[in-house]
């Protein structure tokens, strides 16, 4: 499948029933501002435009949350057990998005998305999640053009600070993706 838009992204998670399972376990927990992101989302769209057969490794399932009334790391092991419960062959990493900027020693954020849309590359600046219809939806406040493209870039955010900046790179060397997906095109800007 050729992924030109928002739309197609959708329709292709909802084809691919791993993933479609994977987010209805998370919503069944009914986390505040819940979303399933980064490399869920980016490898999908990787695997299907190298046009892998099998679905390359990806070391968790990043689940985020925005509770400013519990922020207690405590809780958020206490959601990954259930989820392990549920699966224990994921990896799953459950976090709290309104505790992580102390964590990253950055000013707060104001929800799940605004914490998306600050981590470090556009193409893994992306979420999923079911509504309360259970209908899919899209955190993408960088577009899913860089994803679509295989171009990775930092965020805006990434850009405009020296000292995130270098976490950047230092991820781009350390996770080697151009080994994983040979296609992408790996900015220094």
């Amino acid at each position: 499948m050729e992924i030109r838009s928002e739309s197609d992204l959708l329709e292709l998670i909802k084809r691919d029933k791993w993933m479609m399972e994977i987010l209805c376990w998370v919503n069944e927990l009914n986390l505040p501002d819940w979303w399933i992101c980064a490399g869920f989302v980016r490898s999908k769209i990787w695997d299907t435009i190298h046009r892998y057969e099998s679905r390359t490794a990806i070391p968790d399932i990043d689940v985020v949350y925005f509770d400013p009334l519990i922020i207690d790391e405590y809780q958020e092991k206490k959601w990954e057990e259930r989820l392990l419960n549920r699966s224990p062959d994921i990896p799953w990493s459950v976090k709290n998005e309104a505790r992580m900027h102390l964590v990253n020693g950055i000013p707060p954020y104001t929800s799940s998305v605004d914490a998306i849309s600050k981590f470090p590359e556009t193409a893994t600046a992306l979420g999923l999640k079911l509504d309360e219809n259970e209908q899919l939806l899209l955190a993408a406040q960088h577009g899913i053009e860089d994803a679509i493209h295989l171009q990775l870039k930092p965020t805006p955010y990434i850009k405009q600070r020296p000292d995130m900046y270098k976490i950047y790179k230092e991820r781009v060397m350390k996770k080697n993706w151009k080994s994983i997906w040979p296609l992408i095109n790996v900015h220094d800007d």
